[in-house]
């Protein structure tokens, strides 16, 4: 490590002010803080500083989401394997080959456009390279089917990064989770692509490994058998262990809990804003079980991505609430309006990724009716 050091700080004149390569110092200036904490302090105003910067609690937020990511990859080998028949012939290594190699080009295609733009952006607002999509170019490819096409999924990252992020004035002032845009970009352009039957289960063989399954081939996910009616053919243990067709990293409880227990362990994500989703999708599912409207409230909680939701992206402490009081206000928003999409709309059994949308809508509402609830009570006081 000490010999990269050296070697940066020899090129490092060349993209300062009047080197050779000065165009591209904010490319230089992204890789660097990326590999080593910056040793500089604030330039101008008044600023408290953390232990760690934006990128060390990005990377962390990756790490978080390994578990779920390999899991996934898996998973997907595994339902591969399951729909041919083949899977009791398969072994362990086989399986996840075949899920890492089609999952892989997803990641890919994410990090090389949602970067590239995020690159050629700060290139030309002469700006610093942002770290948000550290987080958001591993989480897009996790919320989606394994059947959406590349192309689709490289259009749906650049409408995010363009749209829900840089228009905005980058990191820290979007007010939309770009995750979620990408998704819910793909699922009202190409709905076809985004739900059904047809897009759980990875198809071809790939390098010789997996099975070309027959034309035709479906397998709906427990949350869409529900929404058409049917009881799920899943076992509860497979829902919870994530052995069941869904989106790539939002399949396994077991995986998002190891995710959640290290955001809340190094105090990245917020438990209120975690816990409140949870409280208030149980809340809601209670009331609809109560009425026959509904399965069994906790269910909710092992299908489809309200795990995931709630540990993953509620969180993001970029567009949800910043105040204590509306963290909690904000949680129950989501949580109960996801399970009230799921049973009242057939149309959209998940409900979750719509639900932090609209919840990232109302945040700063939340937070201005909480800051100016606390300035009345103060001024109450003074009285």
């Amino acid at each position: 490590m000490k010999a990269l050091r050296n070697y940066l700080n020899k090129i490092k004149p060349n993209f300062e002010e009047g080197g050779k390569l000065h165009a591209f110092r904010s490319v230089f200036d992204g890789f660097e803080t990326f590999l080593y904490v910056p040793n500089e302090t604030s330039r101008t105003g008044v600023n408290i500083h953390d232990a760690i910067d934006s990128k060390r609690i990005m990377s962390m937020v990756v790490i978080a989401l390994m578990p779920a990511m390999l899991f996934g990859m898996y998973n997907i080998g595994y339902q591969n394997y399951l729909a041919a028949g083949t899977l009791a012939t398969a072994g362990f290594w086989e399986i996840f080959c075949y899920g890492f190699l089609a999952v892989l080009p997803k990641i890919l295609v994410s990090y090389i456009v949602g970067l590239g733009i995020e690159f050629a952006w700060a290139q030309w607002k002469h700006e610093e390279i942002q770290e948000g999509y550290l987080v958001s170019g591993i989480i897009i490819p996790l919320i989606i089917p394994i059947g959406c096409p590349l192309w689709m999924l490289a259009l749906a990252c650049a409408f995010s990064v363009i749209f829900c992020k840089e228009i905005f004035g980058g990191t820290g002032m979007n007010i939309f989770n770009p995750a979620i845009a990408a998704r819910m970009f793909l699922f009202f352009a190409y709905p076809s692509k985004m739900t059904g039957d047809q897009v759980w289960v990875a198809q071809d063989s790939i390098f010789g490994l997996g099975n070309t399954l027959p034309d035709g081939f479906t397998a709906a996910t427990p949350l869409g058998q529900i929404g058409q009616g049917i009881e799920p053919t899943a076992s509860i243990f497979d829902m919870i262990c994530g052995f069941i067709p869904g989106s790539i990293g939002e399949t396994s409880i077991i995986a998002i809990a190891i995710g959640a227990c290290i955001l809340l362990w190094t105090g990245i994500a917020s438990w209120r804003t975690m816990l409140s989703v949870f409280v208030g999708g149980a809340v809601m599912a209670c009331i609809f079980e109560q009425t026959g409207q509904s399965f069994v409230w906790w269910h909710h909680f092992v299908m489809g991505g309200f795990a995931f939701g709630a540990v993953f992206m509620a969180t993001d402490p970029v567009t949800s609430c910043r105040t204590t009081t509306g963290q909690y206000f904000y949680g129950c928003l989501i949580g109960a309006m996801a399970v009230i999409i799921r049973v009242l709309n057939a149309g959209y059994p998940e409900g979750m990724m719509l639900a932090i949308f609209f919840g990232n809508m109302f945040a700063p509402t939340i937070d201005h009716f909480v800051v100016e609830r606390n300035i009345s009570k103060r001024l109450a006081r003074k009285k």
